[in-house]
């Protein structure tokens, strides 16, 4: 059985391809440029050339790509850009035109002249991960299933709050499948105000008329960090414990969990940007003794927090208090004695991939015709493969 799992991040786009006929340890993997990192340059190199841009494809991660192309619009050199494009960088257009950029619609940007640069969005390119892989002599063809992660705001109604809305999705979501697992679907069943996750299916299995699906096989997508958070747990330490705070310190968004044998005991999210370590612990403790609400986050210019257990996490069982994934994780690097203490996962010997990990674990939820190898693999390296609060 091979999975093709990608954790599609601000800086990186981690990827891994899962074989059960070899230990995880040795899966095939890459760590590269981000889709909009990818794009960010083009629009750079772009600029520097003086030349107009059009934005086609689907609806993808903003951040960088989105500064790039404001620049460009600053710069004094066009920027044109389809809607579902242009909702990269915001769900109200009126918005991303403030900024200077031109909606057109598909056939308005094919009629603009040669000189315009076009660029496709999109979060998830089958195509080039399928070439690098064959540059070295691996095949894509037969795959049993592909996973693809990213971070979704989801499509908030006009006039509402966006981080108010993605975390009362959060809340839906935990009180309808109380596991980490519950924030991964097949294709099919993505909800449709998930409007990245949706982007990815119809980017790679529901092309242009004339054109073919990227690959046959099920698609799984899921939030980054419920992915990265559920790779953690995959952690040999992580896993043997009862119950456990995982923090995932991303480049844009700060995640954290408190698991228990129940599932889910709660949650917060918040930018990284707005905290340093003080403040992060602050909450963390918080959360680890259920004192953390909601407002103390949403009104601190975060998205909110979720207790659903009276019961307070003690914290020092296994040695350590808290475990921290992600590539901002070197926040923790400065904790003194009366700091938390952090110990950092490496599942299968990789903090990078920890989200492919998650994925593969969540197919194991989602595809249950593929759960038994997928478990199996994972608990072959001495890791649990069924941390107590994901036990099915």
């Amino acid at each position: 059985m091979r999975i093709l799992t990608v954790d599609v991040g601000t800086g990186t786009q981690d990827i891994y391809l899962y074989d059960s006929r070899v230990d995880l340890e040795n899966g095939f993997k890459l760590v590269v440029p981000s889709p909009t990192m990818m794009v960010h340059q083009r629009i750079k190199a772009a600029t520097r050339r003086g030349v107009p841009i059009a934005l086609t494809g689907v609806t993808m991660g903003g951040g960088p790509s989105h500064w790039a192309a404001r620049d460009h619009a600053q710069a004094g050199f066009p920027v044109y850009a389809t809607p579902q494009a242009a909702r990269t960088f915001d769900d109200d257009l009126e918005r991303v035109q403030a900024d200077g950029i031109q909606i057109l619609s598909e056939e308005e940007i094919a009629a603009l002249p040669n000189e315009v640069t076009r660029l496709e969005l999109r979060d998830f390119d089958f195509t080039a991960i399928a070439r690098a892989f064959a540059e070295f002599g691996v095949s894509l063809d037969d795959l049993d299933a592909v996973a693809v992660a990213v971070f979704d705001h989801g499509a908030a109604p006009p006039g509402y709050s966006d981080r108010q809305f993605r975390f009362d999705y959060l809340d839906e979501r935990i009180r309808a499948t109380n596991r980490l697992s519950a924030f991964a679907y097949r294709a099919e069943d993505v909800p449709p105000i998930m409007t990245r996750l949706q982007a990815v299916v119809d980017s790679a299995l529901r092309p242009a008329p004339g054109q073919v699906p990227d690959f046959d096989a099920p698609l799984v997508v899921m939030d980054t960090a419920p992915a990265a958070v559920l790779g953690a747990t995959l952690d040999p330490r992580v896993g043997a414990l009862p119950r456990a705070l995982i923090a995932n310190v991303g480049n844009f968004h700060t995640l954290a969990f408190r698991l228990g044998p129940q599932g889910i005991e709660g949650v917060f999210e918040h930018h990284t940007g707005l905290l340093d370590l003080p403040r992060l612990e602050t909450l963390l403790r918080a959360l680890a003794d259920g004192s953390l609400n909601h407002e103390q986050v949403f009104d601190d210019h975060g998205h909110g927090a979720l207790v659903y257990s009276d019961e307070p996490l003690p914290l020092g069982e296994g040695g350590f208090d808290v475990v921290v994934t992600g590539p901002r994780r070197n926040m923790f690097a400065a904790t003194t004695n009366r700091g938390l203490r952090p110990y950092f996962p490496a599942p299968y010997g990789d903090m990078m991939i920890a989200g492919c990990f998650g994925l593969l674990a969540a197919v194991a939820d989602v595809l249950p015709e593929l759960g038994e190898p997928i478990r199996a693999s994972l608990r072959g390296a001495g890791g649990s493969g069924t941390p107590p609060w994901e036990i099915t």
